[in-house]
């Protein structure tokens, strides 16, 4: 059983860095590939993550990736991979913000700052999984049905304990979520920045 959860959390690696790479692709040089194109080049470079290289390396890329970054929470790993569908559209800024919030608030006291510690939540409080539904119906709400899909597919694996971890935490929120929220956040402000200057230089008198 170890075995086969081991099989598995490498498979979405190799998937999740395959889809980085293809990601970095579309940015750098601004292009926009089809979805058949995606997917082949997905089915690629999975496979090179995923198998051993031989006399280069004793494990697979995706091996030595996961034991530097850890599995990735079951939202990040659903964001990054619906990121590669033609049909995705940018994720609310709200959502965004609400994680910005959740980590900041999370991450100080869960590594020991204070008495409180949030982390014990997630092994099975009652509060914090009403806590994490609310929030569920409200991106629901909002009319964002992926994103209620995202966290309902990681209650869902949390329940079944898909990863090796136990705590809801694990399958809902991550470093690299964190980061990536607040430097959209930022860039966010950066963009509007930008466009009220130009909209400020058009317009300036004379």
């Amino acid at each position: 059983m170890d075995r086969i959860m081991q099989i598995i959390a490498l498979i979405e690696m190799s998937i999740s860095c395959a889809a980085i790479v293809i990601w970095l692709i579309g940015k750098i040089f601004q292009v926009s590939m089809p979805l058949s194109a995606r997917m082949i080049l997905l089915i690629l470079l999975g496979n090179l993550f995923f198998w051993p290289l031989g006399l280069f390396m004793e494990l697979p890329i995706a091996a030595y990736v996961r034991g530097v970054t850890g599995d990735l929470s079951i939202v990040s790993m659903l964001l990054l991979w619906s990121a590669l569908l033609p049909s995705s559209k940018p994720n609310p800024i709200a959502f965004k913000v609400g994680i910005a919030i959740v980590a900041v608030s999370f991450y100080p006291f869960a590594l020991g700052l204070g008495m409180l510690d949030p982390y014990v939540w997630g092994y099975g409080s009652i509060g914090f999984l009403i806590g994490v539904l609310v929030f569920t119906v409200v991106c629901g709400l909002a009319n964002w049905n992926k994103g209620v899909w995202i966290i309902a597919l990681a209650i869902i694996a949390w329940t079944f304990h898909w990863h090796e971890s136990t705590n809801l935490w694990d399958y809902l929120l991550d470093p690299f979520l964190s980061i990536w929220a607040i430097g959209s956040i930022i860039n966010s402000f950066r963009l509007k920045r930008r466009e009220r200057a130009k909209s400020g230089y058009l317009f300036r008198a004379g």
